[in-house]
């Protein structure tokens, strides 16, 4: 099979193509537009693999996407803006990617007959819950303008399936942790600073809950879907390891030898999502489970982040 995969020089994405090249004799296309975010270095052991292939392009000129897209089996669509802070300060740059990216490259693999679209979503679609967890049934309720533009592009998504049968799947995963994830967000940041002894930022109570998947179990279960997912279906991505923001806190303090003195109250964010749960029940259904327990995913975690300072330290510069 070949697949078409978008925004693959970033996190989850790189490791998505690393899973597929090393599991199976698929080819693969990276498309990717190279922002701030996406990391070309992410793919270097693959260069030689002459079942890669990279292109540069970005996902809202739809010429570059049709001339690159033809003769593939399948779209594997990990291309968006995913920050909330900075969503928060510059949501056009989100809906444009997001929103107009996706129905872009929903209308041209529509054009040019793919068997089967796999578009990455969040669980942050569904905004927060108190308890319990969401299914893939229940209402949207998005609180930041990167999870509004996420659960528009799924939206959309699904609209090209139900009108003109685009053959579309979804997943929604909970917050992936591992390695190549961008030091912007809250493990890497705070591994990052802890490493380099600065302190690291905590919002509110740091009370704010989140489920954490390893991001090699999490390909794992895209994988799947694409292989073995119903057409036109949503599939909730989730480890059952729930963690306060505090809690990822001490045990970062831990494995890297630091104590509360490095942590730096700050001032908690406008609708902050207190919890985000998704039922996993249906992905378990074809056949997938978490095999990384968090304890040794994020004990390895640290010791790469520990190992690649080259890999790193140019990313903490970056505006």
């Amino acid at each position: 099979m070949r697949l078409f995969v978008t925004g693959a020089a970033g996190f989850i994405g790189a490791n998505y193509v690393h899973h597929v090249l090393s599991s199976s004799d698929n080819e693969v296309t990276v498309f990717d537009a190279l922002t701030y975010a996406g990391n070309l270095s992410n793919l270097d052991k693959l260069k030689t693999n002459p079942r890669f292939k990279f292109v540069y392009g970005d996902i809202c000129d739809s010429t570059a996407v049709k001339n690159s897209m033809k003769g593939h089996d399948a779209v594997v669509h990990f291309a968006a803006e995913s920050h909330v802070d900075r969503s928060l300060e510059s949501p056009d740059i989100f809906f444009r990617t997001n929103c107009e990216g996706t129905e872009i490259l929903c209308n041209v693999a529509l054009n040019v007959g793919v068997d089967r679209f796999v578009h990455i979503s969040t669980d942050e679609v569904y905004g927060s819950v108190e308890a319990g967890s969401f299914k893939e049934t229940d209402s949207l309720n998005p609180q930041s303008p990167y999870a509004s533009s996420k659960a528009n592009s799924d939206q959309i998504v699904l609209d090209f399936h139900a009108s003109v049968g685009l053959p579309a799947v979804i997943t929604r995963s909970c917050n992936n942790y591992g390695p190549f994830q961008f030091p912007e967000k809250l493990i890497p940041l705070f591994i990052t600073n802890l490493l380099d002894g600065i302190s690291i930022p905590i919002y509110g109570d740091g009370k704010n809950i989140r489920d954490w998947c390893h991001v090699e179990d999490n390909c794992k279960a895209i994988d799947l879907v694409l292989n073995s997912g119903t057409v036109g279906e949503i599939y909730n991505i989730g480890a059952k390891n729930e963690y306060t923001n505090l809690e990822i806190t001490q045990i970062l303090l831990d494995l890297t030898g630091n104590d509360e003195s490095m942590i730096s109250w700050v001032e908690d964010r406008l609708n902050h999502d207190r919890r985000y749960s998704v039922d996993s029940s249906k992905v378990e259904s074809l056949g997938w489970s978490q095999e990384i327990s968090f304890a040794n995913g994020i004990s390895d975690t640290v010791r790469w982040y520990t190992d690649n300072r080259k890999w790193w330290e140019p990313l903490k510069g970056k505006p």
